[in-house]
């Protein structure tokens, strides 16, 4: 198993160490339910180095990624940060990611853990018909995702620069904690706002140090990859091999939002796309909500009220800031109108659910 460079600092904290997309990380340190809600309540640092990222250059860099993601990146300016996806040329999605623009003609692509190497190697191959300046750093960036109401005042405390008034999904470069060129972002995966804050490997240990003196009188606590995947699924936000994957299309996956079809973008699987987004498409994604007692799980059977199939779930979980089983499904469009009555098959028996609107958190 590959590591991160917080290895032994979340095993000093009393992380609980598993293997997650190759990598040895910690699902938890006091347990999942407490590090969940007091990301949605104070301030939780999640060590999300395990991410990958890819740095795109030159004359040809705009083209390059235009063609090669849904999203429209001429929406971009330097300092705005945009999510968008991989199509694969088939209908389906080779990862999710996010685009940094950081400069003109500057870019950084941040990837999914488990995809980096496939990633990698679509880009690569794409980029022979543009020929941009790419390099894959990820072996190279640490990066810890500061995340909750109080997160934003509590690192203001670390720099200079004004990141406490810094707008949803924007960065910038800025001197952190003493250390210059930390890359300073307004995203991340819980809903509850905070910063994602890229560093190179030498300077995990002082930033970590820093980053918990400073939101000690904010209650800061280390946040293992459990609550992450619970905090994300109350928001409804894709992960890759679950919600998406390379046989489920932008389209299907509940990504139109992040495919824009406007005349001066060509992408792969653009006429594809459109035409499903055009003429609809025989299965959706969905948020469904639990009504009889039981937490569904990825690829139980979903079925209609006469017991017939109709889908799959993607995920499941219950959800500890709304006290409820919610999940997502793969249905057919038919059965996918939100209040429709669905069935999940959960240890032989069918359990009544819902189709419901997500995000299920509402802050």
């Amino acid at each position: 198993m590959k590591e991160t460079a917080f290895r032994k600092i979340h095993e000093e904290a009393g992380g609980k160490m598993v293997e997650f997309a190759g990598y040895y990380m910690p699902v938890q340190y006091e347990g999942l339910t407490i590090e969940h809600n007091h990301v949605r309540e104070k301030v939780g640092v999640f060590d999300v180095s395990h991410m990958g990222e890819f740095t795109v250059k030159g004359p040809q860099a705009i083209e390059l990624i235009q063609y090669i993601t849904t999203n429209d990146v001429a929406d971009l300016y330097p300092g705005k940060v945009q999510y968008s996806c991989f199509p694969n040329g088939k209908g389906g999605i080779v990862d999710d990611l996010l685009v940094y623009m950081l400069g003109v003609n500057d870019y950084l692509l941040v990837v999914n853990a488990a995809n980096i190497d496939k990633d990698w190697a679509w880009v690569v191959e794409q980029n022979k018909k543009f020929n941009a300046d790419i390099k894959n750093i990820s072996e190279e960036i640490s990066q810890l995702a500061v995340q909750g109401p109080l997160a934003l005042k509590a690192m203001q405390k670390l720099t200079d620069a004004n990141v406490i008034d810094m707008k949803y999904y924007t960065c910038k470069v800025i001197t952190f904690a003493g250390i210059p060129d930390i890359l300073f972002a307004t995203t991340g995966y819980t809903g509850s706002g905070g910063c994602e804050i890229y560093m190179k490997n030498k300077d995990t240990e002082k930033i970590w140090k820093s980053v918990f003196e400073a939101g000690a009188e904010f209650d800061v606590k280390p946040i293992g990859l459990g609550a992450r995947d619970t905090l994300r699924l109350e928001m409804g936000y894709c992960l890759y091999g679950h919600e998406i994957d390379d046989t489920i299309s932008p389209i299907e996956g509940g990504l139109s939002w992040i495919t824009k079809f406007v005349d001066h973008k060509n992408f792969l699987d653009k006429d594809f796309l459109l035409k499903q987004k055009t003429e609809g498409v025989k299965r959706k994604l969905v948020g469904f909500e639990m009504i009889d007692r039981g937490i569904p799980r990825i690829d139980y059977p979903v079925c209609d009220a006469h017991g017939n199939p109709i889908g799959v779930v993607r995920s499941g979980t219950f959800g500890p800031a709304i006290n409820k089983s919610v999940g997502t499904c793969l249905i057919k469009t038919e059965n996918a109108k939100i209040g429709s009555e669905i069935f999940i098959e959960i240890r032989g028996k069918l359990l009544k659910a819902v189709v419901a609107k997500m995000p299920f958190y509402k802050k």
